[in-house]
C-alpha cells in the first residue's frame, strides 16, 4: 500500500525537489503539491494523507501556525531554510526537520522514520534490562545504578559521572560509555556530555538544564537530540 504525500511549499523548485525524491522511492505517491496552507486544508479536509512535507516560511499563514491548527495532522516532515525553528517543530511531534538544502539520503532517512512509525516500530533504541554498571575507582569496583546518574562529563580519557549526590571519576572515553548505556534511558548531547533523559529540568534551542547546570547542546548532536525527544514524548 502507497503512502500518500502532501507537499506544502511556495517555491517552484523546493517542490518540484521534493516531488523528485517522492518519485524514487518505492511505495510513495504524491497526493498534492500546495503552494499555501489554505490549499492543504482542502486536500487534508477532503483526502487521506500520510505524510506532510511542510515548509515553514508561506504567504497568509506560517507552516508550523498552520500545523497548530490541525486537530489530527499527518506524519509531517518540515522542510525549510530556517534552524531556529527546529525546537518549536519538535514541540508540534514533527516526525523530522529538513534543512535545504537538504540530500536524497536525508530525505530517505526523514521518510524511513515515518515508514517505521506506520509500520509500529516505534523503539529503534537499544532497551537493556541490566539497570546498573560497576565502574573501577580507586582499585576497588563501584557499582552504578542507571537511575542515580544525571549526566556524564568527557574529560579527555577520563570521565565524570554525575550521581545524585557525588561524583566519580572514572579511566573511560565517552565514546565507549555511550555504546555502554541503554539509548532508551541516555543521549549524548555534546562532544562532551552524555545526560539522562529523565533528569532534564527544562531546554532549550541549544542548551539543557540538568542539576543546577545548563549543558550546550552541540550543533552536531542537535537533530537526533529534538527527534529523540519527541520520539520519547510520543511513546510515554
Amino acid at each position: 500500500m502507497n503512502l500518500k504525500c502532501l507537499i506544502v511549499d511556495d517555491e517552484p523548485i523546493a517542490q518540484n525537489i521534493v516531488k523528485g525524491f517522492i518519485t524514487d522511492i518505492p511505495n510513495l505517491e504524491v497526493l498534492g503539491v500546495c503552494d499555501n496552507a489554505m490549499e492543504a486544508l482542502k486536500i487534508l479536509q477532503e483526502q487521506s494523507v500520510d505524510i506532510l512535507f511542510l515548509d515553514i516560511e508561506m504567504p497568509k499563514i506560517t507552516g508550523l501556525s498552520f500545523l497548530k491548527t490541525l486537530s489530527k495532522p499527518p506524519a509531517t516532515i518540515i522542510t525549510t531554510a530556517y534552524r531556529e525553528f527546529a525546537l518549536e517543530g519538535f514541540e508540534l511531534d514533527v516526525v523530522d526537520y529538513l534543512l535545504k538544502p537538504f540530500s536524497f539520503e536525508r530525505f530517505l532517512k526523514a521518510v524511513n522514520k515515518v515508514c517505521d512509525h506506520k509500520a509500529g516500530e516505534h523503539n529503534e533504541t537499544k532497551v537493556s534490562s541490566k539497570t546498573y554498571e560497576y565502574f573501577k575507582v580507586d582499585r576497588k569496583n563501584i557499582r552504578v545504578d542507571y537511575d542515580n546518574i544525571i549526566y556524564i562529563e568527557g574529560l579527555s580519557n577520563y570521565v565524570k559521572i554525575h550521581l545524585q549526590d557525588k561524583h566519580l571519576v572514572v579511566y573511560h572515553k565517552l565514546i565507549d560509555l555511550e555504546k555502554l548505556l541503554p539509548d532508551n534511558q541516555f543521549i549524548r548531547i555534546h562532544k562532551s556530555y552524555i545526560i539522562a533523559v529523565d533528569k532534564i529540568k527544562a531546554y532549550g534551542n541549544d542548551y539543557v538544564e540538568i542539576l543546577d547546570k545548563q549543558l550546550s547542546i552541540g550543533n552536531t548532536y542537535k537533530d537526533h537530540f529534538f527527534s529523540k525527544l519527541s520520539e520519547k514524548n510520543k511513546n510515554g
